[in-house]
């Protein structure tokens, strides 16, 4: 197998990105570009990304960062094996704003397009950086999903786990919210918890104990209103316990839910040996949470990866990387490629609730 460089293409919600990847003859990754604009100012007055406004600050940009990223690889378009664009999931007009300009790439250049699923980006992101290939346990963490997965292979996942509510970045960007805290609110509820008493509020850990390693947060991010309600007027020094309680209870509910998650792979994949707990999404960009799974690896035997903070959130490496995977098999996809809002990594995969929560509606998976 030669050389394959790739361009890829992100613009699923509020990040606009392009880079270019390299996949070496002995399948590692080779990172040649990487450029992400942040929508942030554009949608921090409503406080979360609005579409129609993500959709326009795409097609407005996105010619001009796939100018940069080629110029930062010093690469013409003619030395290009490929391009690599998210089809979903995600926001339909950002996915199509990056659809369209792939697609045009792909045919003035006679170049091959890949379709490539954002949560597959995320998942297979440590094979270019860390150079760790399937299989692995999968903890996906940002503002649409909280999954625990096996990655089995390329194309390949078992999902173990699932949020039966909220994702985790949107419990964060919530709880941020009521507190009067600025947009995104991950890194805002780390910065004032800095400051905070963890052990203030007795928040509620949601499903802490369950033998099925799903996530509910929800009922937690209720619980801060509640607390935050009986308070007010809230001082900065309460705000600051809120968010450190906050922070602790999420820990521990992924302490739990991912050491149960350990002991399922173990199970299913016949591993005794070291395998590695690979974290991606935003939410890893989390010093608590980073720290905290650090320690279950080593008691666990577990290898830790944790791409760099610039390769956590949305970016086009991570799509240009799985794309070159894909066209190592031989895929590639056709011009009609659409758009999708949903894309599971698992479509069969069937959420098998608490048994405290069979027949609730509104669960999600």
């Amino acid at each position: 197998m030669k050389d394959l460089t790739i361009l890829g293409i992100e613009s699923s919600c509020d990040e606009t990105a392009a880079a270019v990847v390299r996949r070496d003859e002995a399948g590692r990754g080779h990172l040649l570009s990487n450029i992400i604009h942040t929508q942030l100012e554009e949608h921090k007055a409503f406080g979360g990304v609005v579409p129609e406004i993500a959709a326009r600050a795409h097609v407005e940009i996105l010619d001009i960062l796939i100018e940069q990223a080629m110029k930062d690889a010093a690469l013409s378009f003619g030395a290009l094996d490929g391009i690599a664009v998210t089809s979903g999931p995600g926001l339909v007009g950002g996915l199509m704003s990056g659809l369209m300009t792939a697609k045009a790439i792909a045919l003035v250049h006679d170049l091959p397009l890949v379709g490539v699923n954002h949560l597959e980006g995320h998942a297979l992101t440590p094979g270019l950086t860390d150079n760790v290939q399937p299989p692995y346990l999968l903890l996906l963490v940002s503002g649409g999903h909280t999954q625990i997965l096996i990655v089995k292979d390329v194309g390949s996942f078992e999902r173990l786990g699932t949020t039966i509510d909220d994702a985790l970045g949107e419990a964060f960007d919530k709880t941020a919210k009521l507190l009067g805290l600025d947009y995104p609110g991950g890194p805002q509820v780390e910065k004032w918890a800095k400051n905070g008493d963890p052990k203030r509020f007795a928040f509620p850990r949601p499903l802490k104990g369950r033998p099925e390693p799903h996530f509910s947060y929800s009922g937690l991010k209720t619980a801060v209103r509640r607390a935050a309600k009986e308070i007010e007027p809230l001082s900065d020094q309460d705000v600051s316990d809120l968010c450190a309680s906050f922070e602790a209870a999420v820990v521990d509910t992924i302490k739990d839910r991912v050491a149960i998650a350990m002991r399922l792979y173990r199970e299913k994949m016949q591993d005794n040996g070291q395998p590695a707990l690979v974290v991606a999404g935003g939410v890893a960009a989390n010093q608590k949470i980073s720290q905290a799974l650090q320690k279950l690896c080593d008691s666990n035997n577990f290898s830790l990866s944790v791409p760099p903070q610039q390769l956590c959130t949305d970016n086009a490496a991570m799509i240009a990387w799985a794309g070159a995977q894909r066209l190592a098999r031989g895929e590639r996809d056709g011009f009609g490629l659409a758009a999708k809002a949903r894309w599971p990594l698992d479509p069969d995969a069937k959420l098998a609730l608490p048994s405290n929560m069979q027949g609730r509606k509104g669960a999600k998976a």
